[in-house]
């Protein structure tokens, strides 16, 4: 399981303290059993909105060999079969 971010940590803990604030007030219990509900309920709300934040997505961009990709691991060279294909380089001080 990842790890939650410190915006998904923010937002539920912001989550948790207004909506038990919230409740409390709007509710008006008193007892030891009304205010344990409203806490628990509040501390699912916080994880459901913990887990439910915005992640910043880590996909791999795809692109197509020799199309004018700066990358300087791996060189385009032809096969004999015609067919252009990614070898890795190799430093100029190890070539001979």
């Amino acid at each position: 399981m990842p790890r939650p971010t410190a915006a998904q940590l923010a937002y539920g803990s912001a989550t948790v303290v207004l909506a038990t604030l919230a409740m409390l007030l709007l509710s008006g219990v008193q007892s030891v059993v009304g205010v344990a509900v409203i806490a628990l309920v509040a501390l699912c709300l916080g994880l459901l909105v913990s887990v439910k934040a915005v992640r910043p997505r880590r996909t791999p961009v795809a692109h197509p060999v020799g199309a004018g990709r700066t990358d300087h691991t791996t060189a385009t060279v032809a096969s004999p079969s015609g067919r252009t294909v990614a070898r890795p380089r190799v430093a100029a001080s190890s070539r001979r």
